[in-house]
């Protein structure tokens, strides 16, 4: 597996769609800050999209944006349009469709992404607050069919339908992290900053393939045909810690996703990440997390 489909597969990733939004003439929606991440796709017409603290970004046909924090925001005709509450108008949506102001110049469909708990700190704090895709980007093709088919999934209803558009929701969340990858590759540090060097990358790619695997930075180097040195150096550039560092966080990760979904002995998930005795997991589990795997697993069963 690749990184992005390692830590989206992690994650739990699940997408939640919302009614559509019909709008015209002069209208403002406030929304409530989202839980997890929001996204919206303009279908039709163009709309102001504010987000708190932020500039207004101009939305056209075509276009669609992920929330990345939860912030208050609206979307608007114009800056002077006075914004009603979005609970008030979608509670009122009919057939999947919420409708505000006069007429039907705009259309947009939407829904929200959510996820595990590591989330914050494994992804969305490596995004900016609004990663925007207009219409006329490289992955456009792509998002236009997922949302095409998420219409009609919507529309049609065929059996599934629910399920199927969740499904092409995440296939259009992949799109967008990609296109944000290509277009802003050295946006802070961390997995995703790594991506956009070709030797990091290998080195990641690596890792994240067999984790389990009794890496060093010496083997590493060779599968990425430069030496000790330039790896190191330019890991720790873009990534932020060592190899090794971030090879022990990775499988701390993994190890606590089994401790919370699972009921593997620590032995077993010991082998599992790599480490060769259920001490030596519990030792570098408690210096990376704080806590020792039992506690972690008997409070995350507790909540």
């Amino acid at each position: 597996m690749d990184p992005l489909e390692d830590v989206l597969s992690l994650l739990d990733t699940r997408s939640h769609l919302s009614a559509g939004l019909v709008a015209g003439g002069s209208w403002a929606v406030r929304f409530e800050a989202p839980d997890g991440v929001k996204f919206n796709a303009v279908r039709r017409g163009g709309c102001r999209l504010t987000v708190a603290g932020g500039e207004p970004v101009q939305l056209a046909e075509g276009d669609c944006y992920l929330l990345t924090r939860p912030l208050e925001f609206t979307l608007s005709s114009d800056a002077d349009a006075v914004p009603v509450d979005a609970g008030t108008v979608f509670a009122g949506a009919q057939n999947g469709v919420a409708r505000t102001g006069e007429g039907e110049e705009v259309l947009l469909v939407g829904g929200r992404f959510s996820f595990g708990d590591r989330a914050r700190a494994l992804l969305l704090d490596s995004l900016p607050p609004v990663v925007h895709v207009p219409a006329g980007s490289g992955e456009a093709d792509a998002l236009r069919w997922a949302l095409d088919q998420i219409d009609q999934e919507l529309r049609r209803r065929p059996m599934g339908s629910s399920l199927v558009a969740r499904h092409l929701a995440v296939v259009m969340l992949v799109h967008v992290l990609r296109l944000h990858f290509a277009r802003e590759p050295r946006t802070g540090s961390g997995w995703m900053a790594g991506l956009a060097d070709p030797v990091v990358a290998t080195a990641l790619t690596s890792m994240h393939t067999a984790p389990e695997h009794p890496w060093t930075v010496a083997e590493l180097a060779r599968v990425c045909a430069v030496s000790r040195s330039t790896l190191a150096a330019r890991f720790k550039d873009t990534v932020g810690q060592g190899p090794l560092d971030y090879l022990t966080h990775w499988r701390i990760e993994l190890a606590s996703e089994r401790l919370r979904r699972g009921a593997d002995t620590l032995a077993t998930i010991a082998g599992a990440v790599g480490y060769g005795s259920e001490s030596a997991l519990s030792s570098a589990f408690k210096r990376v997390t704080g806590t020792s795997p039992r506690a972690y697993r008997n409070r995350h069963r507790t909540g």
